[in-house]
């Protein structure tokens, strides 16, 4: 445009006659060049400035604003042992029953009690299913833990090919196998044991670092009993006849229990709630995530198979094999207020042999979530 320009004006000045020659429009046409050139220059300029400024205030308002938006949060994970209640939970995890409460839930189970505490207590574990007793030991100790429900109200039994091992005084001088050394199945026995008349040392122990490996002690006869929790005691059962064997149900330590407590019912394990976890979900979302853990082990009951599969790579256990445990594992969802009552009980009862078991007393009222 300015070029044009140039000309246009030169074209006015000249009048016939005074025509430039070839090398005064060679010159004329290089001073145009020029200026075109600087006014070029000067724009681009000017342009560039301009771009820069606006590129320079729009990454300053990005980064300004970055801290405000908004991070994904991380989804929650539920950890559970290798038994029957984690069935439930990894069926309302994976069948989407907590999506509205905890979307994107994971379920990994834990492998043994001492790994579950360790991460408890450093805070890596927040929604745990554990032993009823290991979570009023950790909220008397200050950990801020609280117990939400109770899962299963009794899964332990003692397993033999010897059926005539039917009483715990007939296992007098006998070898039980039993995993988790000072844990849930060892204290329900260790109180049985006493409350039968029987010295400490008349059933000779052998402890087990899980129960697949107290299912292997039983099968290849270095012990003569196991004391199992489900689905392990159902597993021992149904393996035994692959080796032609057959391994009988003969103790039931629910109806033991009984005969000391006066009630059938063990209130053994329970999803808890460490504190972070509890201010993640508030009480509405607690309350949400309850309902959800209801409404799973009614799908659970109703489609056992479909529960199993959701479990059964976690716990290392053939899927129908957690569904056939189902009915001996006395599963359940109830309120942690509403067992209050029998989970006193049971505490009283640990607390006879050693009340450290329970961390001193029982938990306050702070312990029951719902």
């Amino acid at each position: 445009m300015i070029l044009r320009k140039e000309r246009a004006l030169a074209k006015c000045h000249f009048r016939v006659g005074d025509a430039p020659g070839p090398e005064d429009r060679s010159e004329r046409a290089s001073r145009v060049s020029g200026r075109f050139r600087r006014e070029r220059i000067r724009t681009m300029a000017h342009l560039t400035r301009r771009q820069a400024l606006s590129a320079f205030s729009g990454l300053a308002v990005a980064t300004l604003a970055a801290p405000h938006v908004a991070k994904a949060e991380t989804p929650l994970t539920f950890y559970g042992p290798p038994a029957a209640p984690s069935a439930v939970l990894a069926h309302a995890v994976k069948g989407g029953f907590l999506k509205d409460v905890a979307p994107g839930a994971i379920f990994k189970a834990w492998k043994t009690p001492d790994e579950m505490r360790a991460a408890v207590a450093s805070g890596s574990m927040g929604a745990v299913v554990m032993p009823s007793y290991g979570a009023a030991n950790l909220h008397n100790r200050g950990l801020g833990l609280g117990l939400m429900n109770v899962l299963t109200t009794g899964l332990l039994y003692i397993v033999s090919k010897d059926e005539t091992l039917n009483s715990l005084q007939s296992l007098s001088g006998k070898t039980l196998a039993l995993p988790f050394k000072n844990d849930m199945p060892d204290f329900v026995l260790r109180r049985l044991v006493a409350e039968n008349g029987l010295k400490p040392d008349d059933i000779k122990l052998e402890y087990a670092a899980s129960p697949p490996e107290a299912v292997q002690l039983l099968l290849t006869g270095r012990v003569d009993a196991a004391l199992l929790s489900e689905p392990a005691a159902t597993a021992v059962l149904i393996k035994a006849k692959s080796f032609f064997m057959t391994v009988h149900r003969t103790i039931d330590i629910q109806r033991e229990w009984a005969k000391v407590a006066g009630k059938a019912e063990i209130p053994q394990a329970g999803l808890a709630l460490t504190s972070p976890v509890q201010q993640k979900l508030g009480k509405a979302g607690i309350e949400a995530l309850q309902n959800a853990m209801e409404t799973a082990l009614a799908s659970a009951a109703a489609d056992p198979k479909t529960a199993a599969d959701a479990a059964a790579d976690a716990l290392g256990f053939p899927p129908e094999i957690i569904a056939a445990s189902f009915p001996t594992s006395h599963l359940c969802a109830l309120k942690a207020s509403a067992a209050r009552a029998d989970l006193e009980a049971f505490y009283d009862e640990l607390a006879k042999a050693d009340p450290a078991i329970i961390g001193g007393r029982r938990p306050d009222d702070g312990f029951y979530l719902v």
